[in-house]
């Protein structure tokens, strides 16, 4: 029985290598945000009490005309968070993707001094009951090959003074089509 498990492991360590480096040619196999696919959320949200409310208007959003680049478009939204668990700290900020089968995917991540400048946060400091907005969260395509529908799940955690972890979440679903000019 070693006789046959020993030669099946080396083939399957050495078959392994060139099967990562057809899905990922040129690049380690890139971790994923979501590992639990019985659960919406990606790991790093989970567990976390939510603390903050996020949202976006206008939700759903369509691409529209890009006046400052001829053929392309932008989705014009804003972005607005609030805590609501007290004062509270930003500790990250940023969104997943989801606009295949393979699910939720990194997107973004903002370094608290872009947030605090995005989102008129004046350093990270979240001030419970009061609205902190990103006016222009805006997606730009150069031309209609790019554009595509997809869901991003914004976030932000941020901690209290005693340290505890609170999160806020929201999706943003953006549409592929064109709306009709109004």
């Amino acid at each position: 029985m070693l006789h046959f498990l020993l030669p099946t492991l080396c083939v399957l360590t050495l078959a392994v290598p060139s099967v990562l480096a057809q899905t990922s040619p040129g690049a380690a196999r890139p971790s994923t945000p979501w590992t639990d696919r019985t659960r919406v959320l990606p790991d790093e949200l989970r567990r976390l009490p939510v603390g903050l409310t996020l949202w976006h208007t206008p939700n759903p959003n369509h691409p529209e005309p890009n006046p400052d680049v001829p053929g392309g478009y932008v989705w014009k939204h804003s972005t607005a968070i609030r805590a609501e668990a007290g004062d509270l700290q930003m500790v990250s900020c940023g969104s997943y993707i989801w606009y295949d089968a393979t699910g939720w995917k990194t997107n973004l991540r903002e370094t608290p001094a872009e947030f605090a400048e995005l989102f008129n946060c004046p350093g990270g400091q979240l001030k419970q009951g009061v609205t902190y907005t990103f006016a222009r969260n805006y997606r730009y395509a150069a031309s209609t090959k790019g554009l595509y529908g997809g869901d991003a799940l914004w976030f932000i955690i941020a901690k209290d003074a005693q340290g505890r972890l609170y999160k806020g979440y929201g999706l943003i679903e953006t549409e592929a089509n064109p709306q009709p000019p109004k």
